[in-house]
């Protein structure tokens, strides 16, 4: 019997240990090379209903980039990115407190912990996934930094059905590049982040230009960013 325990703590160390190699590195690679693909972008292809399918991506860097899309994910998102060190503990009480009393599940997710689930996990409310999701977010907060982590997200984030990151929505929607998109054209790409799939700024409805308009007044009331590039 006692033997039979030391081998099994045996392998469970081993398993440990090829656990936290195997995902710090991982984390650290993409600290320096762009993520070529994502588990959910690769999930979304075959759950696509169009028949069209397809996964558009564009990677540009942070720098070339416009600050108002950082800002148009900052307003409505994460207004407290820079202060936090992942986890918005306020947010998430808000969240909790809300959920008693609507009856009604609503996360509390930050910018950073989308990352973590769009980069490196798949898409379930699993305790499993949500106790991954934390891990990596804690990696990534340690061994990135906010404007890596900022970099990422206007990269791979859904913002549309099959198309990921700011400039393959800013190609497709305003026929231009990110770099080049304004506040009111980022309002309306971030406008869609909820349900990327059901919205799409090619078709804006009522509720998203409603949604645009909230956004912009967000975006006026965030101090610049332009900080970010000097600070890291």
């Amino acid at each position: 019997m006692k033997n039979s325990l030391n081998r099994f703590l045996g392998i469970l160390r081993k398993f440990i240990l090829y656990f936290l190699a195997v995902t710090i590195g991982w984390v650290i690679i993409y600290r320096f090379v762009n993520p070529p693909i994502t588990l959910l972008m690769v999930i979304r292809y075959f759950e696509s209903s169009s028949g069209n399918k397809s996964i558009n991506k564009k990677w540009k860097d942070y720098e070339y980039i416009s600050e108002n899309m950082a800002l148009a994910i900052i307003a409505p998102e994460d207004q407290n990115f820079f202060e936090h060190h992942g986890f918005d503990i306020e947010a998430i009480e808000k969240a909790l407190h809300r959920n008693k009393r609507v009856k009604r599940i609503s996360g509390a997710s930050t910018i950073s912990q989308q990352v973590a689930k769009n980069v490196f996990l798949w898409s379930s409310r699993t305790w499993l996934r949500k106790g991954l999701e934390a891990y990596f977010t804690l990696l990534i907060e340690t061994f990135w930094g906010k404007k890596r982590i900022l970099e990422v997200y206007m990269n791979v984030a859904e913002m549309s059905d099959g198309i990921y990151g700011a400039e393959a929505a800013a190609q497709v929607y305003f026929k231009k590049p990110a770099i080049g998109l304004t506040k009111e054209e980022t309002a309306l790409i971030a406008a869609v982040l909820p349900a990327p799939r059901a919205l799409s700024p090619a078709k804006p409805s009522a509720y998203l230009y409603k949604r645009q308009e909230w956004i912009i007044e967000q975006m006026n009331n965030l101090v610049s960013i332009k900080f970010l590039s000097e600070s890291e």
